[in-house]
């Protein structure tokens, strides 16, 4: 069964014909033991490999490849990196990127090879003077329309520092992530494990958690 229709196909081809020749790697890890929904994630991801030029994908089992799961080191499947030199490792999803998350799959993929991202001049000036490492976790469920602005925010504080990781985390795929972290709406945003924000927050309170969260 095809996920992408004929329109969807060519509206990507439309949104990504403004990349250039700048190329984007995708790479995704599953597993064969435990899979959730890691066929149906392979399969959309291959259909807009497929679709666009500028995509390469890299499929891995979490398990058996040994020296890609030391590399990038996923922490549950599936799992998919947006990988340029402008993200390095640090952008991921895990989960199923459907529903309203499929938009922020593709703007993590327009803006990692953007000449400029849309962020504030201020906290890109606050983002450079960070010198401890930040995890960005955004719980996300697919019906949610407040999601991918959470994910796609956090995901470019990850392109601006090189010492931030930006997880989407769907939480119907993990409800015992959703559990530990206490996820009674979503978004919810966890910093380093210590801060908690929920709902649509604006990009300057994403940055002073980044920065609370390392006191």
């Amino acid at each position: 069964m095809a996920f992408l229709d004929d329109n969807v196909r060519e509206e990507l081809k439309k949104i990504f014909s403004e990349l250039g020749d700048n190329k984007v790697k995708i790479v995704f890890f599953k597993e064969n033991l435990n899979p959730g929904n890691s066929a149906s994630v392979e399969e959309l991801l291959k259909e807009m490999a497929e679709v666009l030029p500028n995509i390469s994908l890299e499929v891995y089992n979490r398990i058996t490849d040994e020296g890609k799961s030391s590399e990038y080191k996923p922490a549950r499947t599936p799992a998919i990196f947006i990988e340029t030199p402008k993200t390095g490792k640090r952008v991921i999803f895990y989960g199923s990127p459907v529903g309203y998350e499929f938009v922020s799959l593709i703007e993590a993929i327009k803006n990692s090879v953007s000449d400029k991202i849309e962020i504030e001049e201020d906290s890109v000036n606050r983002l450079k003077n960070l010198d401890k490492e930040v995890n960005i976790k955004v719980f996300v469920t697919p019906t949610c329309p407040y999601c991918p602005s959470a994910v796609v925010t956090a995901h470019k504080l990850a392109m601006i520092s090189d010492k931030i990781i930006s997880e989407m985390i769907e939480i119907q795929e993990y409800p015992e992530l959703a559990r530990i972290y206490g996820v009674e709406g979503v978004p919810k945003i966890v910093v380093n494990d210590k801060i908690h924000l929920v709902g649509a927050q604006p990009e300057s309170e994403f940055v002073n958690a980044v920065f609370e969260s390392i006191k």
